[in-house]
């Protein structure tokens, strides 16, 4: 038997118009199909209209639902995460939190998007592997803080 292999995530939002906005202008996601009342950007991520997607799925249920916020975080990398943040919050978007370095050194920051989803913006781990390695790190202080394999942070440091 085969497994199935993930494809896409979907979020439900109330106003595709705005989060079509946020997600292709502001955060430069490219759409690879738009269906009007749903669309898909390259790399998996769905946005669909609620109420079309819930009256879609459980019919006369729907109302009865409630479609709650916090309790999914989609997630982005980059390399210009000092500019990305800088620009975002020039963009008015509600920052969850900054740019913050948590126990295993990867910095990173959350906003929501339009309907209070949590979005994750976080340096790629080779970006802090390197980083921490310009601090003065040795490679096993890098391989305790960061719990990456040694042979990931051989591999991160070789690309320089």
């Amino acid at each position: 038997m085969k497994h199935p292999v993930y494809h896409s995530c979907v979020l439900l939002v109330e106003d595709v118009e705005k989060s079509k906005h946020f997600y292709n202008v502001v955060l430069g996601q490219k759409i690879v199909m738009d269906f009007g009342e749903n669309l898909g950007f390259e790399g998996g991520l769905a946005i669909w209209n609620k109420d079309y997607a819930l009256n879609l799925i459980f019919h006369e249920n729907a109302k009865k639902l409630n479609v709650g916020t916090n309790n999914l975080e989609i997630y982005f990398e980059t390399e210009d995460l000092d500019d990305l943040y800088e620009r975002l919050v020039k963009e008015n978007v509600t920052v969850i939190h900054p740019i913050t370095e948590p126990p295993w050194g990867q910095r990173g920051f959350r906003i929501r998007d339009p309907d209070g989803h949590i979005v994750e913006f976080g340096e790629p781990m080779e970006t802090t592997v390197r980083r921490l390695n310009m601090q003065g790190l040795s490679l096993e202080e890098i391989a305790k803080k960061s719990m990456m394999p040694m042979e990931f942070i051989k591999m991160a440091l070789n690309k320089q």
